[in-house]
């Protein structure tokens, strides 16, 4: 999908994670919609998983062996249609054993209870609102007009999550992702005050060494999810709810075993909550008004120089050229990078 930046409609957080890289690889992207690389296999296997087991969640079952029946049912189909090229018979079987034992961690782990939590919300709102795949979600922001600081338009930038559930007093998004490795530090921290607080606004700081556009980019969305969340709480008349995000890994193999000997398949999920470090959950409850005005304003500022229609990386290019160009898939179409390539010292 194209974001609009320029003409101030719409964003998505792909958007926001990707000009966080680098302006320019936005613009190559999301701006001119340039498609690099090879077909991404991992995101499709997601997408089989991620649609199978919203199949089981919107089969109503809360009994964990029946949700794991139902899902893995829907995945089995699935994986019949799919024609991703293997290199063997083997290989297709073990992959698909993979997703089945993924799916088995998460029905364990959390599934069953968000099952309950979904059924428990069915007699206030619309199941078709509660679960996905990729539900929408948007928070809306005004942003000045470039020249025209009395002026400002309305941009919406667009999130998913894959299904929303009821946990006590809380509404719960949550997203499928390949793995949580983008989130770095953030995945071990649970307070906004120390490391995060740092590490977040010297990202911005072009006097400083700390480049950490994948954290960054998780709190942002994480502001952009929260708010989408509250304004379909409050449709849904749930306003006495708070709201949470959690993002839950389908392609981390870092917990899987493989038993060659019983031919069997095993792993474990970790779920990640990004509502902790973003919410003061306590301050929250009492107002429903959080105190990151950091995270909130930075999102505000990044939106404004997207919609600007400016991509030159400016004085971020030397932490840029270091640390995003190395894996970037545009170089070679890239006026700043050919640039420094080629340039002449003396």
């Amino acid at each position: 999908m194209t974001d609009a930046a320029t003409q101030g409609d719409s964003l998505t957080v792909d958007g926001l994670r990707t000009y966080l890289h680098c302006p320019r690889r936005y613009e190559f992207a999301h701006r001119h919609g340039l498609e690099m690389g090879d077909d991404d296999t991992v995101a499709d296997r997601i997408a089989l998983l991620r649609a199978a087991i919203c199949d089981g969640l919107r089969s109503g079952e809360t009994d964990p062996d029946a949700l794991e029946q139902v899902a893995r049912d829907r995945l089995a189909t699935r994986w019949d249609e799919y024609d991703e090229r293997f290199h063997s018979v083997a290989q297709r079987r073990h992959e698909r054993r993979v997703l089945e034992a993924t799916l088995a961690a998460y029905v364990a782990q959390v599934g069953t209870d968000h099952a309950a939590g979904i059924t428990r919300l069915d007699a206030a709102a619309a199941r078709g609102e509660l679960i996905g795949p990729e539900l929408p979600l948007s928070r809306t922001l005004s942003v000045p007009e470039p020249n025209a600081a009395d002026d400002a338009d309305a941009v919406t930038i667009d999130a998913t999550v894959d299904y929303v559930a009821g946990d006590g007093s809380s509404l719960v998004g949550v997203r499928f992702v390949p793995t949580l490795a983008s989130l770095g530090w953030l995945r071990y921290r649970s307070d906004w005050e120390g490391d995060v607080a740092d590490r977040f606004t010297d990202h911005f700081d072009d006097e400083s060494d700390v480049f950490e556009p994948g954290p960054v980019g998780a709190l942002l969305e994480t502001a952009v999810v929260l708010d989408g969340l509250r304004g379909l709480r409050d449709r849904l008349g749930l306003e006495d709810r708070t709201c949470r995000y959690l993002q839950i890994p389908l392609a981390d193999r870092s917990g899987l075993t493989v038993n060659w000997v019983r031919d069997a398949v095993e792993t474990s999920l970790e779920v990640a909550d990004l509502t902790e470090v973003y919410v003061d959950h306590h301050t929250f409850g009492m107002t429903h008004e959080h105190r990151n005005e950091t995270v909130d304003s930075q999102l505000a500022a990044v939106v404004a120089d997207l919609c600007s229609g400016s991509f030159d990386p400016a004085d971020s290019w030397d932490r840029i050229a270091e640390h995003a160009c190395p894996d970037c898939e545009y170089t070679v179409c890239c006026q700043d990078h050919i640039a420094t390539e080629v340039r002449f010292d003396g």
